[in-house]
């Protein structure tokens, strides 16, 4: 059982677009479901149905592929739990030439970069998609 659980998420994916599956299975707490519908908003994934398993929350995500190829390229964790990272909104930067997205927790909830830059909030850099 891991204690990061948006990392554990993170990594799902990743492996499951490296390996070519329609769906995968991961855990997810409230943090995690709102980076979710980011990912679905911005078309990295088809969408996600959550749903309860014995005690533990989980969401079945389907993986959105453009000629048998995955949407994204990498996602990966920035801030862990071992080294936080936080930026203020001025020092937000676009992730691969607006090609990517970034992902934030904010006083305001879990936010894009694009969203966090207009609405003039910092946070936790919580991943990077491209």
């Amino acid at each position: 059982m891991t204690s990061d659980l948006i990392a554990d998420m993170l990594t799902r994916l990743r492996n499951a677009a490296r390996a070519g599956h329609e769906s995968t299975e991961v855990r997810i707490n409230n943090t995690c479901e709102k980076i979710l519908n980011i990912l679905k908003t911005e078309g990295f994934i088809e969408g996600f149905v959550v749903y309860k398993s014995e005690s533990t929350r989980m969401a079945k995500v389907e993986m959105r592929y453009h000629l048998s190829q995955p949407a994204f390229s990498a996602i990966e964790r920035v801030s862990k739990p071992g080294r936080r990272i936080y930026l203020p909104w001025k020092e937000i930067r676009p992730t691969r030439n607006n090609m990517g997205l970034s992902i934030f927790s904010t006083p305001k909830g879990v936010l894009s970069e694009k969203e966090a830059k207009f609405q003039h909030v910092g946070g936790e850099f919580l991943c990077r998609v491209y």
